[in-house]
This record gives structure tokens, C-alpha cells and sequence, in this order.
């Protein structure tokens, strides 16, 4: 930012954001966007049919709980929990509860950030 100028302001709770995705009859909607990030919320029903996305990306998880899996591995999440995904990695969210509600935070360039990474979070050799 240049000197001066006014930071960007954004607040959005989850009940509003939820109240909006009610209103439009959809499962995610985009709340806020600048430069490279997008933050939105995604709340899916019964099954996760998202496919890979060409920027890394950050869930938060709002509510609910279930599993998700990441690029070959399986782990339990819950409600506050910070998931990583790396652009173009297969992502899904299952066995989840009917409350499972995410921010969804995509950021970077399209291809990601940087070199691959393993389920825990160290370099893939590949």
C-alpha cells in the first residue's frame, strides 16, 4: 500500500454469509477479492463435487466436521481446523456433517505458489 492510501475494510460473519448463500440458492459464493485473493464461503449438501482448482487455496472450517481428502490422503477435520490445498491437487470433503460450512481462501498465481507438497507439509520429491 502507498502511504495514505486507506486500507481496504471487509467484515463478513458467517451468519451473513450463510443468509446470502440461502438467498442465492447456492453452495459457495466469493465475499471479498483483492489482487490474487479470493475468500469465499462453501457450504456443500450431502456430497463434495469440486474439482482442482488452479490456485493453492486455505479452508477454515466454520462448522461441522468430517473428513477430507488431499491428494491421496484421508484425515479428520473440525470446526476451526486450517486445511491446506496446493493448486491442482484432487480435494474433496466427506462423511461430513450437515452443519459443515468453510471459508474457502484461494491466493497466488495460477499453478500455485510453489513446489508440491506431501500430506505433511514438506516438499513432494516427485
Amino acid at each position: 500500500m502507498t502511504k495514505g492510501q486507506p486500507l481496504p475494510r471487509f467484515h463478513m460473519s458467517p451468519a451473513a454469509a450463510l443468509q446470502r448463500l440461502a438467498e442465492k440458492g447456492t453452495t459457495f459464493q466469493t465475499f471479498f477479492s483483492h489482487g490474487t485473493l479470493e475468500v469465499e464461503l462453501y457450504r456443500p449438501r450431502g456430497e463434495d463435487n469440486q474439482q482442482p482448482h488452479d490456485k493453492d487455496e486455505i479452508y477454515v472450517v466454520a462448522s461441522g466436521n468430517g473428513t477430507f481428502f488431499c491428494a491421496g490422503i484421508s484425515q479428520p477435520f473440525k470446526t476451526g481446523d486450517l486445511l491446506f490445498v496446493p493448486a491442482s491437487a484432487e480435494h474433496r470433503f466427506v462423511d461430513f456433517t450437515s452443519d459443515f460450512t468453510t471459508w474457502v481462501i484461494f491466493y497466488g498465481p495460477k499453478g500455485g505458489e510453489g513446489p508440491s507438497l506431501d500430506g505433511r507439509g514438506q516438499k513432494d520429491p516427485r
